[in-house]
Formats: structure tokens, C-alpha cells, sequence
């Protein structure tokens, strides 16, 4: 017992506090934020759940947290394309549409769950406005270029996010829609939304 003592290294507390929430975003990705539990954090990572509690007292805080960080995750990789801002939206569109079954649910999770705990409420609307500031920037850089003919991007974007709203909506059924008209629901709106020749983004898609 003392030598597995002395082999262990103490982590500072910030990469402490990184890789519980990080673990812990997990959970809320794969099951669940009602699922984080000091206790199931502890499990995943090997510790004793009060090292868990030394950092975050309240599992409400954590779940927060971990749903703080796997939102400015999904921001990061639905923006992380290269090239010019059609491509860059055809990459987020493509994400989706056919990646984002388990983002879709984590959304649908934290705006139930937002009801009851303002905190988490607070949360959900800082992440959408940060979402929205992205991909406004995104269409307004389309529209300075000409790959995009939207007067108002700002409002391209919320109609673009209700398109992946009603998409995402229907990531808890048993099965998803089996027709093109929701397979390429956010495709078709953001063409819409954009002033872009229908079937642009589907081509894009399709050859990717």
C-alpha cells in the first residue's frame, strides 16, 4: 500500500478540475446529464468520489460545467473546416446532418432539464448566443465574399439553427425518418436562408 502510494503523482488542481469535467462531459454525451453523478465521475476516473466532491461540492455545478464544455466542443469541431466560407458551412451542415445524433441529444437533454435549474438555463442561453455569434460571423465573411446573398445574416443564422433544432428534435425516436426531406432538411433551409441555387450544399455533400 505505501509503495502505490508513493507511485502516485498529485495532479495540480486545474488539470484536476479539467479531466473531471472533461470525464464528466462524457456521461452527459454518452447518457446523459442526469447521469453525472459525483459517484459515476469518481468511477470513470479511477478516484475516490470525495476527491470529486473536493472540486465540485454540488453535482449540479458539474453538470454545468460538463455541459458548458461539451457545447464549446461541438462550436469548435462544427468550425473547425478549412477553405472559403461555402465550404466551411457545407462542413457544418455535413456535421449535422450526419454526426449529430449525440450532440442533438445532449441539447434536447439540457433544455428539458433547463426548466427546473436556472443555472443550467443560464448555461443553455450563453452557449446558443455564442453559437449564433459564430455562425453569424461565418455568413456575414460569405457575404462580404459574395458566396453568400443573405440581407440580414444574423437572421440566416436563426433560421439556420431552427432548421438543426427541428432536425436534432428527432434524435431520440427508435428510427429517423427515412426521406431525403429530412436527411437534407438543414442543407435545404440553409440554401434558403443564404440565397444560394438549390441543390449547392446537397452537391457539396455528396461529393465528400
Amino acid at each position: 500500500m505505501a509503495a502505490e502510494r508513493a507511485t502516485r503523482v498529485r495532479k495540480a488542481p486545474a488539470e484536476r478540475r479539467a479531466e473531471i469535467i472533461s470525464a464528466a462531459s462524457r456521461i452527459a454525451l454518452e447518457e446523459g446529464l442526469e447521469r453525472i453523478t459525483l459517484r459515476a465521475v469518481a468511477e470513470r476516473l479511477g478516484v475516490r468520489p470525495g476527491l470529486i466532491t473536493h472540486y465540485f461540492p454540488a453535482a449540479e455545478e458539474l453538470v454545468i460545467a460538463a455541459f458548458q464544455l461539451a457545447a464549446s466542443r461541438e462550436r469548435e469541431q462544427l468550425h473547425a473546416a478549412a477553405g472559403g466560407p461555402l465550404a466551411r458551412l457545407a462542413a457544418f451542415v455535413r456535421l449535422v446532418e450526419r454526426d449529430g445524433e449525440e450532440l442533438s441529444r445532449l441539447w434536447l437533454n439540457a433544455k428539458h432539464l433547463a426548466r427546473f435549474t436556472p443555472a443550467l438555463a443560464e448555461a443553455v442561453q450563453e452557449q446558443e448566443r455564442l453559437d449564433r455569434e459564430r455562425l453569424t460571423a461565418l455568413i456575414a465573411e460569405g457575404c462580404a465574399a459574395g458566396a453568400f446573398a443573405a440581407e440580414d445574416p444574423e437572421a440566416a443564422c436563426v433560421r439556420i439553427f431552427l432548421a438543426v433544432d427541428g432536425f436534432g428534435a428527432y434524435a431520440n425516436n427508435p428510427s429517423l425518418i427515412a426521406h431525403e426531406a429530412y436527411a437534407h432538411f438543414v442543407a435545404d433551409v440553409a440554401e434558403w436562408a443564404l440565397g444560394l441555387r438549390p441543390g449547392t450544399l446537397r452537391a457539396l455533400l455528396a461529393g465528400s
